[in-house]
Order: structure tokens, then C-alpha cells, then sequence
């Protein structure tokens, strides 16, 4: 079975939706799965894309579990963590508009996808989106922080950063981390809508002038602005490793 399931609508529209039962957990995979599909579906002549997961929660981020088991590898966890930041780049620099459709949670990881999209549309429920990455000990690479910075500004995301706050759908749509809410059945259709609005304009205009105005998200995505191995070294901090294995454990239990 396919880690991604792709889906035709009409106007040229296709989606892309994460197929890794039950949370959507990014191992590399996955993500080079994902890459490979934004890839194939810009060859084939696709318009815009829809990046979707699964209900209730849209992606629960990085599959923590499998990035411990690579501790004694160095190499192998440089690669999973080079996968997952692949992925997200591949979103930022897609050239045909792309819009995240959040049926649930999306926590770390998957937040940073959606954050690489060009429009959000969550579930409104009892559902959150954050970048939680302190409350289990690790800190946020410089370029994924730009990323929640270019969204909801300076000052709130260093709030929202620094104590790793999940953030309540409504709340996150009224600090326009997601720019629509709508059922739970309906953020695909909400989110096929929006794009086939936006394709209604003149096309070389209209990504030309989206390519100048997500220039900054795709510096941000460079290896440069994420220092990936000043994070790895953070990652091995026994402080560090210590929460990341009681986040873990909780899970193991609920």
C-alpha cells in the first residue's frame, strides 16, 4: 500500500494525502514518498495540489520512536532528519500553489508541512496545531522557526515557540496560523475551492508573483538556516534524549 494516496479533482487539482496509519508519523519513508509525489505530480501537469492526512489527526510529526532506534547511527539519523527537512522544502518550492487540508491534530511536523503550504484550511474541533518541539527537550532550528515567524509575526511566535503551545483550531485561525475553519468532512472541499479561485487568475502572473512572495520560506528551508548539525547535537543532549523517551513511554500507555 502506497504512503501516499493521490487523488484527481477537477480543474487539475490533485491530492496528495499521507496514508501511514493510525497518525501519519514521518518517518523517511514517508517523506521521501511525499517528495517524490510533489514531484511526479508537477511532471505530469497538475495545477495545484491539496496536501491532506488522516482524520482526527492530520500528522502526528517525526516518528519519534524510529529517529531513537537510529541513535548509534549517526549517518542514518542525519539522512532521517535530511528526509523529513527534503520534504518540507519540496513543499515550500513547489512551483503550483499548495493548500493544506487539517482534519485534525498537526503537532510539530506536521505543522511545519502545513506551514510550508500556501493556505490552511482546519477542522473545527477540538483539534490543535503547534510547533511543540520544547516541551520534549528539543529546540527549534533557526529556519523552522522563521517559518511560524512569517506567519503569526515576530513577537507571537516566540511566544508560542518558546513554551511549545499547541494552539486550539479557533484560536489558530484568529492568529491566522490557519486561514479557514470548516467540518471535518469538508477541509478537502473548502481547500479544492480555494485553489480553483486562485487558478481563475492569470496564471504567469499569479506564480510569479507567489514565487517572489515565498522566496523567504524556501531561504528558510535552506541547509543554511536550518544548521542541522548544531540540532543534531542538541538531539544527543541527555536532557534531551531523556524527554523524548518519557514522550514515548506516556504514548506507549495511552
Amino acid at each position: 500500500m502506497s504512503l501516499i494516496e493521490t487523488i484527481r479533482h477537477d480543474g487539475g487539482i490533485v491530492e496528495l494525502k499521507l496514508s501511514r496509519p493510525p497518525v501519519n508519523a514521518l518517518n523517511p519513508e514517508l517523506c521521501a514518498t511525499l517528495r517524490a509525489a510533489i514531484g511526479s505530480a508537477v511532471d505530469d501537469g497538475a495545477d495545484a495540489l491539496v496536501l491532506s492526512g488522516g482524520p482526527k489527526v492530520f500528522s502526528a510529526g517525526l516518528d519519534v520512536p524510529h529517529l531513537l532506534a537510529l541513535q548509534d547511527d549517526a549517518d542514518a539519523l542525519c539522512a532521517a532528519w535530511e528526509t523529513f527537512f527534503d520534504a518540507a522544502r519540496a513543499l515550500a518550492a513547489c512551483p503550483l500553489p499548495v493548500a493544506a487540508a487539517i482534519a485534525g491534530h498537526a503537532p510539530a511536523g506536521g505543522c511545519v508541512l502545513a506551514l510550508c503550504c500556501d493556505y490552511r484550511v482546519m477542522a473545527d474541533g477540538p483539534f490543535a496545531i503547534g510547533l511543540n518541539e520544547t516541551q520534549v527537550g528539543i529546540a527549534i532550528p533557526p529556519g523552522i522557526l522563521r517559518l511560524m515567524q512569517r506567519v503569526v509575526g515576530s513577537r507571537r511566535a516566540e511566544r508560542l515557540l518558546v513554551s511549545g503551545a499547541m494552539i486550539p483550531a479557533g484560536d489558530a485561525h484568529a492568529i491566522g496560523l490557519v486561514d479557514e475553519l470548516t467540518g471535518i468532512d469538508e477541509v478537502v472541499t473548502r481547500s479544492v475551492a480555494w485553489l480553483h479561485d486562485l487558478l481563475q487568475l492569470p496564471r504567469k502572473a499569479m506564480l510569479a508573483t507567489r514565487a517572489l512572495a515565498r522566496a523567504d520560506l524556501v531561504d528558510a528551508l535552506s541547509p543554511e538556516s536550518l544548521q542541522l548539525e548544531h540540532f543534531l547535537r542538541e538531539w544527543h543532549d541527555p536532557a534531551t534524549q531523556q524527554a523524548l523517551r518519557e514522550m514515548v513511554a506516556r504514548i506507549g500507555k495511552g
